[in-house]
């Protein structure tokens, strides 16, 4: 499978750079066969067709997507744990499923046919960013049921490179290993790997001085100024990764080396933008909700899937000559938003806020609570040892500089806490940021 899955991706024939007629007619000859799988075999999705007067033979041009039923999350949790499979457990190779945060998780499934899908599209994604047979890939992303670890693991190994099955945690043993294996690039999420930056310096590792020099980072928003923050303290070359097991796992986008955007593979998930209210398609532009429907996946079929991340598409041409239109960083997430005296607030925003101020550290957390009915927000954020040092003067300058660049912002006035490095705890996987206190 490796040989094939690295012919397959030579420019000259490579599905990345497919002119737009001949991946648009790829595009509908496989929604057609998902929507007659779907309706022959997953009974909920059946029910939405037949509610809506729509057949599989309904679906004639790509623009008759957007009369097909969404799918949501809640239907995953609702069919738990095997209801909206399309093929039967003889046919199902592998299993995955995702955590949550309350009930039972989500189950996904994939055939022998699903995984080299999903290997083939790591393999592209690894190879947009300028990795190659040769490089040795440190993998700390998480393994067992979390999509991550394997989807990552899997890719490496097809491209030819050289894979370091790590998984999370045990930062003294990743920079060991980084140092000692000579890794030319790491997998896993961008806070995990600030906090590997912050644990260097102790451990006595240079990070600009090791052969370190790709960093593939996913599983939760991130900033451009986190971005920058990284690579100027680490000296690799920072890359965002998309993607979310209800589809596939990762690998559904991935940035090239002009690190300006996502391509989504659109030979095997197809994307829309619609409006978060109304549910209607918007312009490639125009920002929105991520919507997306698998084009080859057997054992699950996902038929418009609300993702609830929020980003734009654009079709403007990459430099790279990717045919493959690009989303914008997903810095939030619907779900993610709180709500305060009226105003919508997304931890992007105040993120990019306080990293705007000279002496922060990448750490803080968003504390909600409510007070004789009214809600409150506290914002806790770490900096450097040489503001704390610095004269009480100049710690509130620093105070109300922050104040002033998240009010401006969010156009809300929150109460901002300094602490002290390190004082607010490190996650091995996703950062969790908002702390909500009000329903306790």
């Amino acid at each position: 499978m490796k040989k094939n899955l690295i012919a397959s991706f030579h420019p000259a024939s490579a599905p990345d750079f497919l002119p737009l007629e001949q991946l648009q007619a790829l595009q509908l000859q496989r929604i057609k066969g998902m929507v007659q799988r779907a309706y022959n075999h997953v009974a909920l999705f059946r029910k939405r067709m037949d509610n809506a007067g729509m057949e599989p033979t309904d679906v004639r041009s790509l623009d008759d997507v957007t009369k097909l039923p969404f799918t949501v999350k809640t239907d995953l949790r609702d069919t738990y744990p095997f209801g909206l499979f399309a093929s039967p457990m003889k046919d199902i190779v592998r299993l995955h499923a995702s955590t949550g945060t309350t009930g039972k998780p989500i189950v996904v499934a994939y055939t022998k046919e699903d995984i080299e899908v999903w290997t083939n599209v790591m393999v592209r994604s690894f190879a947009a960013c300028g990795l190659h047979a040769g490089d040795v890939i440190q993998n700390a992303y998480g393994y067992g049921l979390f999509t991550g670890g394997l989807g990552a693991h899997y890719g490496a190994e097809a491209l030819g490179a050289t894979v370091i099955p790590i998984s999370g945690g045990n930062t003294q043993r990743q920079l060991m290993v980084m140092k000692d294996f000579g890794s030319t690039a790491i997998c896993c999420t961008p806070s995990y790997f600030l906090h590997i930056i912050e644990q260097a310096p102790e451990l006595g590792v240079k990070l600009k001085e090791l052969p370190l020099r790709v960093g593939v980072f996913g599983a939760e928003p991130w900033t451009e100024s986190m971005r920058r923050r990284i690579e100027a303290e680490s000296g690799l070359k920072a890359y965002d990764i998309y993607g979310l097991s209800e589809i596939i796992g990762p690998g559904v986008a991935m940035e090239c080396e002009c690190q300006a955007g996502p391509h989504i593979f659109e030979d095997w998930f197809y994307p829309e933008i619609i409006d978060l209210k109304t549910g209607k398609p918007l312009p490639d532009g125009e920002e929105g909700e991520l919507v997306l429907t698998t084009l080859g996946k057997q054992a699950m079929p996902m038929i418009r899937y609300r993702t609830r991340d929020i980003t734009a598409l654009t079709s403007e041409p990459c430099e790279c000559g990717r045919t493959l239109r690009r989303i914008q960083r997903i810095g939030r997430r619907s779900d993610d938003m709180f709500i305060i005296r009226g105003v919508n607030v997304y931890p992007s925003q105040i993120e990019t806020a306080l990293l705007k101020v000279e002496g922060t550290l990448p750490h803080y957390q968003i504390i909600l609570t409510r007070d004789k009915g009214l809600d409150e927000v506290e914002v806790q954020v770490e900096v450097t040892k040489e503001v704390f040092g610095d004269t009480v003067g100049a710690l509130e300058e620093v105070q109300r500089n922050l104040g002033h660049s998240i009010e401006t912002l969010t156009g809300l006035r929150m109460k901002v806490r300094m602490v002290q490095p390190q004082t607010i705890t490190r996650s091995e996987g996703k950062a969790k940021r908002v702390i909500d206190q009000r329903k306790m």
